[in-house]
């Protein structure tokens, strides 16, 4: 799904917009043992409990496209007859009215979460009726509906005794402890919205933690395996650039990389492209290579990218640098740029030693306190 397309349907995630009739519910304790579960008629609740129920659905529809929302591909064969799907697919047409279907899928999922605290399971349906867009004339009457449903998993936590003021008995009191629901970790929407039609051969899974997916509650819902963690990504290609590039990986290698791909995604922000941004293993050689990396690394590199990657796996950007962050560090030092600024360091071997050198043509600072360097 495209930005666009996650973003029309989290709008619709909103008091005056949504057709959600029954939020339903399982809350487990740490020992995945069922505390409670409940269907609750969504048109009952009061505005504040609606809107608390939306803001958590909503989340599982926020951060970066490809980190924490990743696609889910089903197989052919999963379509036909899997178990996975088909529990999916009853969950959704009867918009969570069979309840062995709910209890199943509860069954299934439960088990799987964090032992650390008390997790709650929510799970809701809507229906969009899906306006065709015009360029010139605006939205027109639907010829669609967009049937799906939105899974939340939410961490339940012991808060902290408070000392407050009771009005009834006029005098400050400690207040018992209550069990608050925290921001989703974990979630889905089944099927997917792409080019704004019914995509049943995929979903959109959310993940909070960019370096963990859960893989265990993913492999319950859809058995299907998770490309890497966006963090595990990073870590895998900045490990591979130094063990396959060896003595040939300087500063000014690192540093033209990462702004061949901070300009990648400069420009497709700019040209709003509702396309994620793809970088493949050719287009990151040849910014080595016009580094002066020789062939034998470069056919190193390309080895590496081939194991640890897939063949022909085309990578994003953004899960593999972080354009605005250009750090050097050492086991003592850790020195913060501004990316735009990389030009200002330079790496030197002076009497053996090594340096890195920092250009600084203003004012200099040490804890606050304006500093001079005396001329030699």
């Amino acid at each position: 799904m495209t930005d666009k397309e996650i973003g029309e349907i989290r709008r619709r995630i909103a008091p005056d917009k949504n057709n959600i009739t029954t939020i339903r519910g399982r809350y487990i304790n740490s020992k995945h043992e069922t505390v409670s579960e409940f269907s609750t008629p969504f048109f009952m609740l009061g505005d504040e409990d609606s809107e608390k129920y939306l803001a958590i659905l909503r989340r599982t529809l926020s951060g970066t496209n490809g980190k924490n929302l990743i696609d889910i591909a089903f197989s052919m064969g999963q379509v036909e007859s899997g178990a996975e799907h088909a529990l999916l697919q009853r969950l959704r047409k009867s918009a969570l009215k069979d309840d062995e279907a709910v209890k199943e899928f509860f069954d299934k999922t439960a088990p799987t979460l964090s032992s650390e605290y008390n997790s709650l399971i929510l799970l809701a349906c809507d229906t969009y009726d899906v306006p065709i867009k015009h360029r010139d004339e605006g939205d027109s009457d639907s010829e669609q509906q967009f049937s799906f449903i939105l899974c939340a998993v939410c961490p339940v936590k012991e808060a902290k005794a408070t000392f407050a003021y009771d009005p009834a008995s006029k005098v400050f009191r400690t207040n018992s402890c209550n069990w608050n629901v925290g921001a989703p970790e974990l979630g889905f929407m089944f099927p997917a919205f792409d080019d704004r039609k019914t995509n049943i051969y995929n979903a959109l899974y959310y993940s909070k933690d960019i370096s963990d997916s859960n893989e265990a509650f993913s492999d319950a819902v859809f058995h299907t395996e998770l490309p890497l963690p966006a963090e595990s990504q990073r870590q895998i290609f900045e490990d591979m650039l130094s063990d396959t590039l060896g003595d040939e990986c300087s500063y000014s290698v690192v540093q033209a990389l990462h702004d061949d791909l901070s300009l990648k995604i400069e420009e497709h922000k700019a040209s709003h492209s509702p396309e994620q941004l793809l970088v493949s293993k050719r287009e990151v050689k040849e910014v080595l290579s016009n580094c002066g990396v020789t062939e034998e690394k470069l056919a190193e590199f390309d080895k590496a990218y081939d194991e640890k990657y897939g063949a022909g796996a085309d990578l994003q950007p953004r899960n593999i640098i972080e354009p605005k962050r250009l750090e050097i560090e050492t086991s003592e030092v850790k020195v913060k740029i501004a990316p735009e600024r990389g030009d200002l360091i330079e790496t030197r071997i002076i009497d053996g030693v090594k340096y890195v050198l920092i250009r600084a043509d203003e004012d200099i600072t040490v804890n606050g306190v304006l500093i001079n360097i005396p001329k030699e």
